[in-house]
């Protein structure tokens, strides 16, 4: 994977995150339900910004880590756990309970930015010699 590679991987990642939100908004609003309530637009921007920095941490480390990628994108996984009980369960669980809104307001960027972030990954996997 080079570069220009690289840099249409994020450009996939941030594209796919925007339509998305635009996506999911539209269906709350259609159900009529609160469309910017339970953080989603900081999922969507948190779930971004990792994808995209696991996915340049994945590069950047491509050759010093070969045999390690693997590990390092679990890892990536793990910090974006991290991420959700720092930012968002706190809120989730204020009222004692945790309603499908709050789960899909975070579960959804997370599921997206997943699933773009390691075609990424696959790609870059199998650039290596």
């Amino acid at each position: 994977m080079n570069n220009l590679q690289l840099l249409k991987y994020i450009f996939i990642i941030a594209i796919t995150a925007v339509i998305a939100f635009f996506i999911h908004t539209y269906v709350l609003k259609q159900l009529e339900l609160p469309v910017y309530n339970n953080k989603i637009v900081l999922s969507y921007i948190i779930n971004t910004i990792l994808a995209i920095s696991i996915l340049l941490a994945l590069y950047f480390f491509k050759h010093k880590f070969k045999h390690q990628l693997g590990f390092l994108f679990m890892a990536g996984s793990f910090l974006k756990f991290t991420c959700f009980f720092i930012f968002f369960y706190p809120s989730f669980r204020a009222d004692g309970d945790i309603s499908n809104l709050e789960f899909t307001s975070f579960f959804v960027p997370y599921a997206i930015c997943l699933f773009t972030e390691t075609l990424g990954g696959i790609k870059l996997l199998n650039s290596l010699d």
